[in-house]
């Protein structure tokens, strides 16, 4: 089936459906583009299975950003996992940036405003901006560029990449922050995994995606190390996930 082909499904029931999104798609229509975008990937593929399905959006991805999406099969299940979004689900990403980072951890916040063309930015005012909670780890140095680990408090549009343009340290191939380097034609941003703790059931589910090939070969320590501290490598291990 040629959308299934399409399509790097993670995990799939009745009620979720989870994507690897590779860099260079949107995530939802603009006005400019209605249908390279990966929910209408997504929708076609349900509709495959059955005419009647549907695919609701639960959460975003940049254009540029690769990795782990959900989407919900159905209103019920959006508004569940809209609703716990912050107290329940946990969202970690890879990020190669430029130059050498000097700080092995630190937790950044910044007051994130939009301007009319869109353009996010660090306000510096916690009066006027939205508080947004970034943290990083490094995992691999190299002479110009840092392999991060980000963890994210809240889900502010752009804040993985205003928070380390912030510091200094924009990732690599972000010409909307202030990079110009782009050492893979794409930003160097990856949703690498998500966690949904079910505090009902006492259980945490995490899943996962594939590293790109490329930073395993740029980064291998970093990926090693990352890797083997994984609360799930292989994404088989949550294989036992249920939505009630």
């Amino acid at each position: 089936m040629k959308t299934k082909k399409k399509l790097h499904i993670i995990y799939e029931d009745k009620n979720l459906l989870i994507i690897d999104k590779p860099p260079k798609i949107l995530t939802i229509s603009t006005e400019k583009e209605k249908n390279h975008t990966l929910y209408h990937q997504a929708s076609e593929y349900v509709k495959q299975q059955h005419p009647k399905n549907k695919i609701f959006i639960v959460h975003r991805l940049d254009y540029d950003t690769s990795g782990i999406i959900l989407f919900a099969k159905n209103e019920k299940t959006q508004k569940r996992l809209q609703e716990m979004w912050n107290q329940c689900i946990a969202r970690e990403y890879l990020a190669i940036v430029d130059g050498r980072v000097k700080e092995k951890k630190k937790t950044i916040i910044n007051y994130l405003k939009e301007t009319k063309t869109l353009m996010v930015y660090d306000t510096k005012n916690p009066k006027i901006g939205k508080t947004a909670i970034t943290t990083y780890e490094i995992l691999q140095k190299k002479k110009n560029s840092t392999l991060l680990k980000i963890n994210i408090q809240t889900g502010r549009k752009n804040q993985i990449r205003v928070a380390l343009a912030s510091i200094g340290h924009p990732i690599v191939g972000d010409k909307k922050y202030n990079n110009s380097k782009n050492s893979y034609g794409r930003l160097e941003l990856h949703a690498s995994k998500i966690i949904i703790t079910d505090s009902k059931n006492q259980k945490e589910y995490v899943f996962s995606t594939k590293i790109p090939n490329e930073w395993k070969h740029q980064f291998p320590i970093g990926i090693e190390k990352y890797e083997k501290q994984s609360h799930c490598v292989e994404v088989r291990k949550c294989k036992d996930y249920k939505r009630e």
